[in-house]
């Protein structure tokens, strides 16, 4: 799968719309060890899909991987596609969770915005997934459950 990464050492192309095939994976050396990898996006930018308006945040993206992982440029120009994209928050961390899902296929994944208050309120919508019938599916029932708890 390495020898299919297109991004890494070649001009960067930032894209203007929302734009998921950018997305890259490459082989887990280490499938069959449980541990956390973290993507922490502080300059994370989408629009309001009302106004137009520009929304700021965070995004954690933090997964267990399984066979494949997501290249870190990749990654970093997907989210800049969100860039003129209309969104709401909500939205927003469920469409890169799922994106990422199909991507890599993780044990477990959880995505995160914490985004910028606008008109006095801050918005940090969390969700995540467990892959079926694992212990993951649990994982991310309980951590749903117990989220910011």
């Amino acid at each position: 799968m390495e020898n299919k990464l297109h991004l890494l050492g070649n001009k960067t192309v930032y894209k203007n719309e929302y734009a998921p095939e950018v997305l890259e994976a490459f082989v887990n050396k280490h499938p069959d060890n449980d541990y956390w990898v973290r993507f922490n996006c502080p300059e994370f930018t989408s629009l309001c899909p009302i106004t137009g308006q520009p929304d700021f945040a965070t995004i954690h993206i933090d997964y267990i991987p399984h066979i494949k992982m997501v290249e870190s440029k990749s990654l970093k120009l997907y989210l800049f596609s969100f860039r003129n994209h209309g969104a709401f928050h909500e939205d927003c961390v469920n469409i890169i969770m799922k994106d990422l899902i199909v991507l890599m296929e993780p044990k477990y994944i959880e995505v995160t915005g914490i985004f910028t208050p606008r008109g006095g309120i801050s918005i940090y919508p969390y969700c995540n997934y467990g892959k079926p019938g694992t212990k993951y599916e649990k994982m991310a029932e309980q951590r749903l459950f117990s989220h910011n708890n």
